[in-house]
């Protein structure tokens, strides 16, 4: 693959081929707050990972309001061997609590009767919030069209040649993003940029394994996972 990519190209091709490599399932329906939360806790985790902390909080905690007067070591060791967890509690406990002070309840789905830039806006001057967990939640709740972007993604991005230099800005990438991935395909390719993240984790190769990747199912097709490069 030259080194200067056809984005429109590459985003076709993780939407196609390499989409069926990894079978994403479609993301579950949560509740604004809800998917604030999990929005915390899958920044920079898999998927497995952050279904299974999420999990845990709602299985150990009678409530969010449980969860919110708790410790952090208390909540971080319910959130069991998600990386970073430490921050991840709390944001969380930080979370729910900003919520309840300005809300006296935990209920934010209020947020569905503004529009999609105010909701935005609101939901970004909460303590816990970031670029990352608020697009998410405009993109899972809000039905808004944001690509959620965290430190794997960004790295897969830049190996594959649509993120051009290390100096763009989260924002400015994710705007551009949004030009080449429709609205309804959004969360699929969050799902399969996490994957490949995940599958391919090296970074001292000066060759790109995720553009092999793309050569090698443009010319030949998918191979299987078995056969992947390894780490050197």
């Amino acid at each position: 693959m030259p080194a200067t990519v056809n984005k429109q190209n590459v985003v076709t091709q993780i939407l196609t081929k390499v989409k069926k490599r990894y079978e994403p399932r479609e993301p579950e329906a949560r509740p604004v707050l809800e998917q604030f939360l999990y929005a915390i806790c899958r920044e920079g985790a898999t998927r497995e990972q952050a279904d299974r902390a999420f999990r845990n909080l709602q299985e150990f905690f009678f409530d969010w309001n449980e969860l919110r007067v708790s410790s952090t070591r208390e909540v971080e060791e319910v959130l069991g061997d998600i990386p970073d967890a430490e921050n991840r509690a709390n944001r969380l406990i930080t979370l729910l609590q900003e919520v309840f002070e300005t809300t006296f309840s935990y209920d934010l789905e209020p947020l569905h009767k503004k529009g999609l830039k105010q909701a935005a806006k609101q939901l970004s001057r909460y303590q816990a919030a970031n670029d990352y967990a608020v697009s998410w939640v405009v993109q899972q709740s809000l039905g808004g069209h944001a690509i959620p972007l965290d430190a794997p993604t960004l790295r897969v991005l830049r190996r594959l040649g649509v993120i051009e230099s290390e100096h763009e800005d989260p924002e400015t990438i994710r705007a551009s993003l949004e030009h080449l991935v429709p609205k309804a395909r959004g969360p699929i390719f969050v799902e399969v940029l996490s994957a490949m993240a995940h599958d391919h984790k090296w970074e001292d190769d000066p060759r790109s394994p995720f553009r092999d990747l793309l050569q090698e199912e443009e010319e030949n097709g998918i191979p299987e996972r078995s056969s992947r490069p390894k780490p050197r």
